[in-house]
């Protein structure tokens, strides 16, 4: 450990002279940045990154095309503080963002939240989102009640659409051939895509889009045996479920000098397969025959988006915002007896066992003074969610649970600028919970932009999260098991402070940028599932832990000629408090993070290369070890999940003149698989011989995407 923390504070060190080294570089004045980053999350009007007051990541289409990315799950897994957490029996992946699950940031499209099969903008499946027609991602860190109310804890995730073409016609169609590690064939194994996509000026004000992209993902089998298995040895079906998803988008938008009008719809469709790795033999004594079989399950999902985005300014010069959205996402389960050899069905059951309807509205209008130096904004969000979901009850009733809850919000905020270079953002908000009654949140955010190209930015802010819809209506008692929502739960508290200092340097031609970041996030009232009674033993979800990070980060950034690189460092602690646990410990715990990426561009060729890494440190947490000292209450022990790498490489070639893009790469190529999980003890230090491991990735995959551009 002491050898850890001496090379933590040794790479820390160098990157900090770096940082300082880079202040000395003089600025060549006959040279400018230009900005061209237009940043849209939390802004009263789109603006150029420099100007935000809030720190905001983006992620360029450059990006997302050189990953050769189908959806988010493919592309963000390489920044710091964030991990994609994929589920191979569920085929879901969700993120982990400053430590904390899917359920405490918001992701949107369009400043638009996105439904999902347990909420709305949070705990969202990563691989159900495509970025076929996505111009950037922006990325906000840190609690944003204020803007985008409930969930939004630990940040947001802005999908960016494209609403425009510098051509009368674009077609773009793509294959894209993927092995799932080891395993490829036509369409029985490998991960196989196919899209196409066509926009049209109709004229100077008018541009309309549609697209379709299918993404079959034939499953994993690694060392079971597939569907067609018939012995009874636990070896039918897969390690990674098979999983097909459309993807229709339709886009029509409109824009003046004084007006914008966008709408979007979107279908998504996915069939997920499940094989049951219980065969029954089915066997015939009198023909002395067996006709093996086993249950399987198909999950189907179809969501359909609205959104209509609506903008401008009057003639007064105050500018408006609005926004009006229905989506609606069910799950069907289609269960069967399947005979495995004959490939016919018996006893087959349909079921909707999860639904959500979601009618969402928000608007703002700013500017309403003239002033150079003083700008406020007012605006309101209203959100009506409907659904039901058979699982939350349990194994036991098996009844659908039906809720409905609707929320409306005012906000406010107001931005003064002492000067060009000093800027103050306070910010309010006031919302009511037809189920967890009323909440107020508050930001404060401020920007100095300095001498020599420093640039910084303060945030602090809170948010609140409402419980899911399984932490209040679980139901699952039999004979052995007690695990039980709670309708009277409280939502948890958030709050986070975060300090960045940006350098931008310039010299020769060169550029440089040196990023240092501390944050702070601290949750109360944190929802657990803990032990209510030990005679019987009951489960039950409470608000009783609390929850701090705290955390540093560098970021480095140079770009010399056709040369691109990155540097990248977090180091995080979190503290757990468990309020009813004796035995518990709330120490800090501490992990490290690295990223780097490459990129060179070789014009003559019309060729990039780009390399990508991100090393996970060890990552500690302290857990009830299922032992009790001689006052019954539970003993702890400490929970290592080993630490582990992430490697990407690919290299994209253009043809006459981008007409043609042929994109080779490999993904995870230190062919990572399982993580281990150990535990340790905490009253005796030794391991107690319960290691485990999860599954986070099946191996190195090597992909090929032919993409062809038609534009006129």
């Amino acid at each position: 450990m002491i050898l850890n923390k001496n090379i933590y504070i040794l790479f820390f060190s160098s990157l900090c002279s770096h940082l300082l080294f880079s202040q000395g570089i003089q600025v060549d004045t006959s040279q400018t940045e230009t900005l061209r980053e237009v940043v849209i999350t939390a802004q009263y009007n789109p603006q150029s990154i420099k100007k935000s007051v809030h720190n905001v990541k983006v992620i360029n289409r450059q990006q997302i095309e050189s990953q050769a990315a189908n959806t988010i799950a493919d592309l963000l897994n390489f920044n710091l503080n964030l991990n994609v957490i994929p589920n191979a029996q569920t085929g879901k992946s969700t993120i982990s963002f400053f430590g904390l699950d899917a359920q405490y940031f918001t992701i949107l499209v369009d400043n638009i939240p996105l439904v999902s099969d347990s909420g709305v903008g949070n705990n969202i499946d990563l691989t159900q989102i495509n970025l076929d027609d996505v111009e950037q991602i922006e990325i906000v860190e840190g609690a944003m009640g204020v803007e985008y109310g409930a969930n939004a804890v630990s940040g947001v995730i802005n999908i960016i659409t494209k609403k425009s073409s510098n051509t009368k016609w674009s077609v773009q169609t793509a294959i894209q051939e993927e092995t799932v590690g080891n395993e490829y064939a036509w369409f029985h194994k490998g991960r196989h895509i196919q899209l196409v996509n066509i926009a049209h000026n109709i004229n100077n004000k008018w541009f309309a889009r549609a697209g379709f992209n299918r993404n079959q993902f034939a499953g994993f089998l690694d060392t079971k045996q597939g569907e067609n298995y018939y012995q009874n040895n636990g070896l039918r079906g897969y390690s990674w479920l098979p999983k097909t998803q459309l993807n229709t988008n339709a886009l029509v938008n409109y824009k003046s000098e004084v007006f914008n009008l966008n709408y979007r719809f979107d279908y998504f469709n996915e069939h997920l397969n499940f094989y049951d790795s219980t065969v029954r033999p089915n066997i015939n004594i009198a023909s002395q025959t067996s006709n093996p079989s086993a249950t399987d399950k198909i999950y189907t999902t179809n969501r359909f988006v609205n959104n209509l985005n609506v903008s401008g300014k009057f003639k007064s010069g105050a500018h408006y915002k609005a926004a009006f959205s229905y989506q609606q996402q069910e799950q069907q389960l289609n269960t069967f007896n399947y005979f495995i050899l004959t490939h016919e069905k018996s006893n087959e059951t349909d079921q909707t066992y999860q639904s959500t309807k979601v009618f969402f509205s928000n608007g703002a209008v700013n500017n309403l003074v003239k002033n150079d130096r003083f700008n406020f904004q007012l605006g309101y969000e209203a959100r009506f969610i409907e659904g039901f979901d058979t699982q939350a009850t349990g194994a036991q009733t098996q009844g659908a649970k039906s809720e409905s809850v609707y929320s409306l919000a005012g906000y406010a905020s107001a931005e003064y600028k002492f000067s060009d270079k000093i800027s103050v953002r306070p910010g309010t908000r006031f919302e009511y919970n037809s189920q967890f009654n009323s909440k107020i949140t508050g930001s404060l955010s401020a920007r100095y932009l300095m001498k020599n190209g420093f640039e910084l930015r303060a945030e602090l802010g809170s948010s609140y999260r409402t419980p899911s819809f399984e932490e209040l209506y679980y139901y699952f008692v039999d004979s052995n098991h007690d695990v039980r929502g709670n309708a009277n739960l409280k939502p948890e508290n958030g709050y986070s402070a975060f300090l960045n200092l940006k350098k931008r340097s310039w010299f020769q031609q060169k550029s440089l940028i040196n990023e240092f970041k501390l944050s702070y996030i601290s949750l109360d009232n944190k929802i657990d599932l803990a032990i209510v009674n030990t005679l019987p033993l009951q489960y039950q979800f409470i608000n009783i832990d609390a929850y701090k990070l705290i955390g540093a980060t560098l970021d480095n950034r140079i770009k010399s000629g056709h040369w691109t690189f990155s540097l990248g460092a977090t180091l995080q602690g979190i503290s757990r408090e468990l309020n009813n646990e004796a035995n518990a410990k709330n120490d800090f715990l501490y992990a490290l993070q690295l990223n780097s990426s490459a990129s060179y561009q070789v014009p003559k060729w019309a060729t990039t290369f780009t390399l990508l890494y991100k090393y996970n440190g060890a990552q500690d947490n302290f857990i009830a070890s299922g032992a009790v000292d001689a006052d019954g209450n539970n003993l702890f022990t400490k929970q290592t999940l080993e630490a582990y790498s992430w490697l990407d490489a690919s290299v994209r070639k253009s043809f006459f003149s981008d007409a043609f893009q042929l994109t080779l790469g490999a993904r995870n190529l230190l062919n990572i698989t399982t993580v281990n999980i150990t535990n340790t003890l905490t009253n005796s230090g030794t391991h107690n011989g319960t290691n485990q491991n999860i599954t986070l990735g099946y191996g190195r995959s090597f992909y090929l995407k032919l993409l062809y551009n038609f534009k006129f």
